[in-house]
């Protein structure tokens, strides 16, 4: 099956209101803030959100204004649960007989001369999540699109989709060739075993810095205990943690005390260990330091143009 079983829900609580007093003036709601015209939300809890649930959010507000929209690119995801990145300009719906794509405040209308598999829930259609990944993977950054893709196929993907499909839906655009090559060394580099988005990108940033590919979630067995670590390099003897958002738990302490526990552990019988985090990968030279510090050697030559892409995402805020 190619789409998800089941959309997340709005991560607030929305309010539909006639957004103009009888005077013709904006609306006031004590304790609300506009998120769309006649939609609002509580303050609070909308300042304490994330950046993509924000984006989830504004998504909600339009598909409950707009029904019958059909969403897709970064909506899409927001709605499947795929990774998003800060929060995206723009709510993207998909009509298949415009003339043209085209965008009215931000709200980006497209087209396609492909057709897209459609998904309907509810009022709202979603394209499916093997075209929006191959859509994302040619507009994103390499290493976003590489993270999209890893959480398409990967073990907590509700999609259950294969690269085999993706690269078939690739195949079939029939809209020209923009993003396409940018697609296809993203659907080349995706890896099932990946288990986050700090993941993904860091494993494009290491391979942008010339170093060796390494083993995915290596397992080892010391001192009694279980341990599995993000990355492997066998022949170095050099495992690697990449440390993202919500790596860990509620009970914080806790979780902490027994991460510097592992990683002791895993110190005292591997010949090298390296930790980074998001802010290390995307400056990519911290990442860098980190595993020439751990024993690691580059193989080649930086590809700094790849590295370059790093720098910003024109598609977010």
């Amino acid at each position: 099956m190619d789409l998800a079983t089941s959309l997340r829900p709005c991560p607030v609580p929305l309010l539909i209101a006639h957004d103009a007093d009888p005077t013709g003036r904006p609306r006031e709601l004590p304790g609300q803030i506009r998120v769309r015209r006649g939609v609002y939300v509580p303050v609070a809890p909308w300042r304490a959100l994330a950046p993509w649930d924000r984006y989830l959010t504004r998504v909600h507000a339009v598909a409950a204004v707009r029904p019958n929209s059909v969403f897709c690119l970064e909506s899409a995801a927001a709605l499947c649960g795929l990774p998003l990145f800060g929060e995206p300009r723009n709510i993207h719906v998909y009509d298949p007989v415009a003339a043209r794509s085209t965008t009215f405040g931000d709200i980006a209308v497209h087209t396609s001369r492909t057709p897209r598999i459609v998904s309907r829930h509810g009022d709202n259609d979603v394209v499916g999540v093997a075209d929006t990944v191959v859509d994302l993977a040619r507009v994103l950054p390499p290493a976003f699109a590489l993270a999209t893709l890893d959480a398409a196929i990967g073990p907590g993907s509700a999609a259950h989709l294969t690269l085999d499909t993706i690269a078939d839906r690739l195949a079939c655009r029939a809209d020209g060739s923009r993003g396409t090559r940018r697609a296809r060394w993203a659907i080349d580099k995706a890896e099932g075993r990946a288990e986050s988005v700090g993941e993904s990108v860091s494993r494009a940033v290491i391979d942008w810095l010339g170093y060796p590919p390494p083993t995915l979630q290596r397992t080892f067995r010391f001192e009694g205990v279980e341990d599995r670590v993000d990355f492997f390099w066998e022949e170095y003897g050099v495992a690697g943690e990449s440390d993202g958002y919500g790596k860990y738990s509620a009970d914080a302490v806790a979780s902490v005390i027994g991460e510097k526990r592992r990683e002791d552990r895993l110190r005292r019988h591997l010949i090298g260990f390296a930790r980074w985090d998001w802010t290390d990968a995307m400056r990519a030279d911290p990442l860098d330091r980190s595993l020439a510090a751990a024993g690691l050697r580059p193989e080649r030559a930086r590809q700094h143009g790849m590295l370059a892409t790093l720098r910003r995402n024109p598609r977010s805020l």
